[in-house]
């Protein structure tokens, strides 16, 4: 199903992979629409427990960009997503190298990365809640805070520029038309919600509390929305 600003002819089309029924595109998925575009949801996994996906991926060159969202799998450790990682990292290297603008939000960030030669490892520690980043254009890409949950880091690829970081792991960089980011600018306070109830167990293992967590999200979400659509319309730019 399409999803597009009813009344309006569309600018363009949008493929907008999601992993799983939890990682909406949510508030980029919005600006989107807001700016004209229609919105091609394609979901790698119809059960989010079981990593399998035997399903043929689209071709990009059928759209006009490609949204590539989070997911709780991992890049770095790979076998259980083997059936399908290497078909969407191809997709989104033929997509950017066919000059479709791809946009990578978290692990997006890191398929986008590894598809343009850059590499996946383990981060020092993780980052799970809201934080403030390093910004080169904090005109552009605001200091934040931004929503992460992420073991996981990317290396930016030869030929891109870093735009931001934190003290952990590198947060955004652009190469040509794309962008990927190490963080969740889709991010809304419902969906929070959600990954908690899902991640109790592990947010109690590392000390964080996920009540707090969501209430900060509902606290941050007017001014996390005006900082993805200032990123958003960067990444359309």
């Amino acid at each position: 199903m399409a999803w597009g600003a009813i009344g309006f002819d569309p600018v363009g089309k949008a493929l907008v992979i999601e992993h799983d029924e939890t990682g909406p595109a949510a508030s980029v998925g919005e600006r989107l629409v807001e700016h004209g575009f229609e919105l091609h949801p394609f979901r790698v996994l119809e059960d989010p427990s079981d990593p399998v996906c035997t399903k043929e991926f689209p071709d990009p060159a059928g759209y006009d960009i490609v949204v590539v969202l989070g997911s709780p799998w991992s890049i770095h450790e790979r076998e259980p997503i083997e059936s399908w990682i290497d078909r969407e990292i191809e997709l989104v290297h033929n997509a950017h190298r066919t000059g479709i603008p791809v946009l990578g939000l978290c692990f997006g960030g890191q398929v986008l990365a590894a598809a343009l030669g850059g590499e996946v490892t383990r981060a020092e520690r993780p980052e799970i809640g809201w934080y403030e980043i390093d910004s080169d254009q904090p005109e552009i890409v605001s200091s934040g805070p931004w929503f992460e949950w992420h073991y996981d880091q990317f290396t930016v690829p030869d030929g891109a520029t870093e735009v931001a970081r934190s003290e952990v792991s590198s947060q955004v960089f652009r190469a040509g038309k794309s962008v990927g980011t190490q963080f969740h600018p889709e991010i809304t306070a419902e969906i929070v919600a959600g990954w908690v109830v899902v991640g109790r167990e592990e947010l109690t293992r590392l000390d964080i509390n996920p009540e707090l967590l969501v209430s900060e999200s509902v606290d941050h979400q007017v001014d996390a929305r005006q900082r993805a659509d200032q990123l958003v319309d960067w990444f359309l730019d």
